[in-house]
């Protein structure tokens, strides 16, 4: 018997046109029967983050204001012709007019296609974050070694 297909993703971006591409990809790999494994690290955790907004969330002042800066998905800027936070929601309107799922759509298709969702203990331990502070669809929290092994046998790409 054939080994299963595995596509391991590294969500380090926490741009919406990047992160459409990481789910992009999650969702269509997971459509035609690849295990997908998504690892969020640094702005990448902007992705999973239970709060969709802005809010103070970490350990101390430094850290909280990261969280702040970050915004959350809803908050997400492109990497590219962002127009002071405007680009992000003409992005939308193309998809929504172009009959494509949208970055929120798309997170939610890659739960309920089952794609594995991990966050980096390292980058969480330095933006002051923690478990709680994501969306409960993320299966652990996890260092590099373990997601590397997670991984094995299988594509990996960086985002």
């Amino acid at each position: 018997m054939a080994d299963k297909k595995k596509l391991s993703l590294i969500a380090f971006s926490g741009e919406f046109d990047k992160l459409t591409a990481v789910f992009t990809l999650a969702t269509g790999a997971a459509a035609v029967g690849y295990e997908v494994n998504i690892f969020f690290t640094f702005w990448g955790l902007n992705a999973i983050k239970q709060k969709r907004g802005r809010a103070f969330i970490g350990g101390n002042f430094i850290t909280k204001m990261f969280g702040f800066g970050m915004g959350g998905l809803r908050k997400a800027p492109t990497s590219r012709f962002n127009f002071c936070g405007i680009g992000p929601r003409i992005f939308r309107r193309l998809m929504r007019k172009n009959n494509v799922a949208t970055l929120e759509e798309l997170v939610e298709a890659a739960t309920a296609l089952g794609v594995n969702l991990y966050a980096c203990e390292m980058a969480m331990h330095i933006l002051g974050l923690k478990q709680s502070d994501f969306i409960h669809e993320v299966k652990d929290t996890l260092g590099v070694a373990t997601f590397l092994e997670i991984s094995e046998g299988g594509q990996t790409m960086f985002i």
